[in-house]
């Protein structure tokens, strides 16, 4: 392939990205990966001051090939290695949504990144719709599994991955001493940019979700692929369509962020250096 030659398979496109980050960033290798959902970006701060930071190195994620600007408000389009004690972390202040219409490569390409940078885990946050009442807004719940219902996958051909323990029992069992009062349940993505329907939510709570957003599954899949060890962890930001009554919004997503800042980025301060 020479220079001037695009480059078009997605995993050969994350490894040069992962080579221009370590050339950005002095890091040869990192260590744990960090996707930061809608909601979760004032908690990074924190996230760096419970993890005992040593050094900072902040890059623009579009500095990197085959990323896009962040679309959406409440997600920075920044990249942050945290060197903290012996552990490179590698944080995504933003990702790319299945709603955008960039393909599935796109929205799964900052995990890969991740992988051929080196990382070995990597936890997936978003904010989401909770279906459980004692979940206020600002409760941040473990998730135990999901289902996928954008009608896609990351994973092209006959390479068959098996998803049986794709969130890791280890890893949220590590949470959970942390913080012992932590919950757990099912997320189920939806393709996006709508909201649920009430009736859909009675579908959702039918087939045994607990979580709904428009995030995750995708990202974890090619994370397993890559074999990399998965911890997701929602936010819930509202009750789910139909159980409050009150109309969703998207604002109501970043104050609940807001408000759980500190809390979220104690609880991964304090885990990710484990992981």
């Amino acid at each position: 392939m020479t220079e001037s030659t695009p480059t078009t398979d997605p995993h050969d496109l994350a490894r040069e990205a992962a080579a221009r980050l370590a050339e950005l960033t002095g890091v040869e290798r990192h260590d744990v990966a960090l996707v930061l959902g809608s909601g979760w970006l004032p908690a990074v701060d924190a996230i760096a001051e419970h993890a005992g930071a040593e050094a900072v190195v902040e890059i623009e994620t579009t500095d990197l090939p085959g990323f896009s600007p962040a679309a959406v408000v409440g997600h920075s389009g920044k990249i942050r290695s945290i060197r903290a004690g012996d552990r490179s972390l590698l944080v995504f202040l933003s990702r790319t949504h299945f709603y955008e219409g960039k393909g599935v490569a796109a929205v799964v390409h900052g995990v890969r990144t991740a992988a051929a940078a080196g990382c070995r885990a990597i936890v997936l946050t978003n904010g989401c719709g909770g279906l459980k009442e004692t979940w206020s807004p600002g409760t941040p719940v473990l998730i135990s599994d999901h289902i996928n219902l954008t009608g896609r996958s990351p994973i092209e051909g006959a390479h068959f991955v098996d998803l049986t323990d794709l969130y890791s029992p280890r890893l949220r069992a590590l949470c959970r001493e942390v913080d012992p009062s932590l919950d757990e349940g099912v997320y189920v993505q939806f393709p996006g940019p709508h909201y649920e329907t009430p009736a859909e939510i009675g579908m959702v709570r039918a087939m045994g979700g607990h979580l709904v957003g428009m995030s995750t599954a995708l990202e974890a899949i090619a994370a397993r692929e890559a074999g990399m060890e998965v911890l997701g962890i929602s936010l819930v930001t509202n009750l789910a369509a139909g159980i409050s009554g009150e109309p969703l919004d998207h604002a109501e997503v970043l104050e609940a962020g807001r408000a759980a800042a500190s809390r979220m980025g104690e609880l991964l301060g304090r885990v990710v250096p484990r992981v």
